[in-house]
């Protein structure tokens, strides 16, 4: 488990990747996270229709040592709810803006929380010295992460570091494969399963280069293989109650590594004078 990820947290995170029998545990924790708390393995085993061992491998894979410790934690989580000034729930409905703002809100806070407390403050130094002295940084994502790389590389430019996105995969890997040691390779990833993205890792570490991954899993292929991972917390799920990945923890990724390179790097602030003098005439009076 990442460090200060939540129980919750780690459902969203790992959820696609359960088998059936454990999708109706992390259904069941969700749907009655209270209960949980004072239930023995055999009373969840029961409730969610699995078995005694099905519960145990659960916590197992969520990153805790036993069932024990899983609801100490959910236990935490369920008190700091209630302490919460605001009452929140998972509803979203169109006849209930108000409290559904709320709700988003409130989950949309904890997703963000938790990919930035997770986040190791030594690894963080190794990836910005890799980003702020990278010959080039290429920054690769498929499907609805796209827009996130777009971004990251138009903020890296903005600072003075040459870095490119494609939105064509054929044209991405074509510029894996001329990248050289010192080049930085950054792939954004939900699941961090890609096939395209692990292709494109595969081939920039034939050529020296490092990789950053960011994405959910910390156990995900594309996660393994990086040289440097930053998890990111989702819970589009409790919302949506069908997995749907949420851009704003990535994006907060990208937001925390772009103010740390802009107060760090020398010239930085020169360079995005530069940029946005560049574009003053497009802008309204």
């Amino acid at each position: 488990m990442e460090k200060n990820q939540s129980v919750v947290g780690a459902i969203c995170s790992l959820y696609d990747s359960y088998f059936d029998a454990e999708k109706k545990i992390a259904d069941c924790i969700i749907a009655r996270k209270e209960d949980v708390v004072d239930m023995t393995v055999a009373e969840l085993a029961k409730a969610s229709g699995t078995s005694d061992a099905t519960v145990s491998r659960f916590c197992r894979r969520c990153g805790f040592k036993g069932f024990h410790q899983l609801k100490m934690s959910l236990a935490r989580e369920v008190v700091e709810e209630k302490n919460q000034a605001v009452s929140v729930s998972n509803d979203i409905s169109r006849k209930e803006i108000g409290q559904s703002l709320q709700n988003i809100l409130a989950n949309k806070v904890a997703e963000l929380t938790e990919t930035l407390s997770s986040i190791s403050p030594k690894e963080l130094e190794q990836i910005l010295e890799l980003l702020d002295h990278a010959g080039c940084v290429q920054v690769a994502a498929v499907g609805n992460t796209t827009p996130v790389a777009l971004d990251f590389a138009f903020k890296l430019n903005q600072l003075g570091i040459p870095a490119v996105a494609g939105t064509i995969w054929e044209g991405q890997v074509a510029y894996t494969f001329n990248m050289k040691r010192g080049d930085v390779l950054v792939v954004i990833s939900n699941s961090g399963t890609s096939r395209r993205l692990l292709h494109m890792i595969a081939g920039a570490k034939e050529n020296g280069c490092k990789v950053i991954a960011i994405a959910n899993q910390a156990e995900s292929p594309v996660a393994r293989v990086a040289d440097y991972h930053i998890a990111t917390a989702t819970r589009e799920k409790l919302l949506l109650g069908e997995f749907c990945f949420s851009r704003v923890s990535a994006t907060v990724v990208v937001e925390t590594l772009y103010l740390f390179l802009a107060v760090s790097r020398k010239g930085a602030y020169d360079s995005v004078r530069r940029h946005e003098a560049s574009i003053a005439e497009d802008k309204d009076v």
